[in-house]
């Protein structure tokens, strides 16, 4: 079966962090593909989360002008026209964009309008989340959320939480999810990846949002599935990430198989195509080998996540029509 054609749905993707190798040559034509493997991508196994952000730097020091953004873009559309994706939300942090000069509503600017151009070029439908992390401060998160809610009516249509969730607490960005409630904005939050079902429950709770970033550890509370499945919470699944974060040992030992059993509603992703060198296509074809998934499943995925994306009514009912074509 040739996975690469069926058309996906991709609504975890850290779009700051998936830079190619075409990318990273068209911003510095010195770097090598060697250095690029060296230098960009993610080790395959990192100790956790931490770790794995510590390899974050060189792919952002390229994104600090005008031109890396835009290029930041241009090179995600061609990586998503290669991998059959049709939808895709790509989410960034418009505050790790700065350092060259640019402010906050610059970045966003200019990202929003390279998707615009993008999307029309390419006819594949794509919108952004802008994301805190969770070592900012209180005020970089209300800034970030505000952004959202003035960018309203564009491509940008969501917040994120994203980030260390073992070493900084959620009560220092609570102030900007109420934000985001009062002024109707769309969310979605990490938990339950570096941290157990605990920071699910937590996530839950205070935040009421309709969608996880990873929740995969979600596994390790029954009470908590029953949870999920009975308010009908979206999990955004990478699971080849998972495991390079050493959040499980195998790719044969990732619940995402066993969650999909119990009926959840979840989503296929690759999270960070730089950091975890995985296309769609590539998890496509490890969930297929290591759990026999099949047409069946990947369409259930597609139109679970469809579901579940910041698109209106009509909009999803023409990709689905695509979707189903398609498989």
């Amino acid at each position: 079966m040739n996975w690469r054609t069926l058309p996906k749905v991709e609504l975890h993707l850290h779009v700051d962090t998936s830079l190619s190798y075409a990318g990273v040559s068209e911003l510095d034509a010195s770097v090598t593909a060697a250095d690029y493997q060296r230098d960009f991508a993610g080790p395959a196994h990192c100790d956790d989360l931490a770790d794995f952000l510590s390899h974050v730097p060189p792919i952002l020091n390229l994104l600090q002008t005008e031109r890396g953004l835009q290029v930041m873009i241009e090179d995600m559309f061609r990586q998503l026209a290669t991998d059959g994706v049709v939808y895709a939300e790509l989410r960034f942090a418009p505050f790790q964009h700065l350092r060259g000069g640019l402010a906050p509503r610059d970045v966003v600017r200019i990202v929003e309008a390279a998707t615009q151009r993008a999307v029309a070029d390419s006819g594949i439908e794509s919108r952004l989340i802008l994301c805190s992390l969770r070592h900012f401060d209180p005020d970089q998160s209300m800034q970030t959320v505000e952004l959202v809610n003035e960018f309203k009516g564009s491509t940008v249509v969501g917040y994120d939480l994203a980030g260390d969730e073992a070493g900084f607490p959620l009560e220092r960005h609570l102030e900007s999810f109420r934000y985001a409630q009062a002024h109707h904005i769309s969310i979605t939050s990490h938990a339950g990846e570096a941290c157990g079902a605990s920071s699910v429950w937590e996530t839950l709770d205070a935040l009421h949002p309709p969608r996880i970033g990873h929740g995969v550890r979600a596994i390790e509370d029954p009470a908590l599935i029953q949870r999920l499945k009975h308010d009908h919470i979206h999990l955004e699944m990478c699971p080849t990430c998972n495991v390079q974060l050493n959040v499980f040992p195998s790719y044969a030992a990732h619940p995402i198989n066993q969650l999909y059993r119990e009926g959840l509603s979840l989503g296929i992703s690759t999270d960070n195509r730089t950091l975890t060198p995985i296309t769609m296509t590539g998890e496509y074809e490890r969930l297929a080998t290591t759990f026999g998934w099949t047409n069946r499943e990947f369409l259930q995925c597609a139109l679970y996540a469809l579901d579940a994306a910041f698109l209106p009514d009509t909009l999803k009912t023409r990709l689905r029509e695509r979707i189903i074509a398609g498989h």
